[in-house]
């Protein structure tokens, strides 16, 4: 049961973020800004202490907390985002985090990004991506083993983070890519396997067992119903025109 969560307002530069879907257009900041809010609102109506901080200029991409910071019951631990102009955040978050938990930190040369990292029940899948390396994972492993934890790595050779493409939905469930279904990481789990045309759908956030789910994806809730949990629809288009969606958003404790 999550009872807080982390959240920081977009700045308004925050479309000079990093971003691989220009062809999805230009985001607008007023829209952001209200999409942000109804986010922050359904955080709420879940039934979270939701901390909101200060938009950070200079780091376009620093509303996306998840990124630089990892947190588990035991500690929080500082990444290292694997895009150099995002580690700034880390600094930024620092406190934010530190108020509620100690903290570790994964040191050069591993890089992580919190998109990358999966936590099912008490075992970690960490994606292999293009900002999370062997090190970074390593790392990670060797903290969270120490609170009784498990970790495996999975290679993540589309998409930008591992949670771009799996995550966890409830009920021994993951909603996934077809490319992911078939790797034997994952095999010990039902499978909701999304149509490609709807993949950016992958991206659900399960929380105190309700489903906050993408607008826009009829193919992909349809597969969500059959678990019979509550669905919230929240529409995150501007985030997703920044490569960013539903979990990346928060930090959930």
């Amino acid at each position: 049961m999550f009872t807080h969560a982390i959240t920081r307002t977009p700045g308004p530069d925050f479309a000079q973020g990093i971003t691989t879907s220009s062809a999805l257009g230009v985001p607008t900041y007023d829209l952001i800004l209200k999409q942000h809010t109804a986010y922050i609102d359904v955080l709420r109506g879940l039934g979270l202490d939701v901390t909101v901080l200060d938009p950070l200029p200079g780091f376009p991409d620093a509303y996306f907390v998840e990124d630089p910071a990892v947190m588990i019951p035991e500690i929080a631990i500082l990444t290292r985002p694997g895009a150099p102009e995002r580690r700034g955040e880390v600094a930024a978050i620092e406190a934010a985090v530190a108020a509620h938990r100690e903290i570790a930190c994964i040191e050069p040369s591993g890089i992580l990004d919190g998109g990358d990292v999966l936590l099912v029940d008490r075992h970690f899948f960490v994606g292999l991506s293009g900002r999370t390396n062997t090190e970074g994972a390593a790392q990670l492993a060797e903290i969270v083993t120490r609170y009784g934890y498990t970790a495996s790595t999975v290679p993540v050779d589309a998409g930008l983070h591992l949670k771009s493409s799996v995550n966890y939905v409830g009920k021994n469930a993951l909603l996934l890519t077809e490319p992911f279904a078939h790797m034997d990481v994952f095999r010990s789990y039902d499978h909701l396997i999304v149509d490609p045309a709807e993949e950016y759908a992958c991206n659900t956030l399960w929380i105190n067992d309700t489903l906050v789910v993408p607008a826009g994806f009829p193919n992909a809730r349809r597969q969500l119903e059959s678990l019979g949990l509550p669905i919230i629809e929240i529409d995150v288009s501007e985030a997703r025109k920044m490569d960013g969606g539903l979990t990346c958003m928060s930090l959930r404790f």
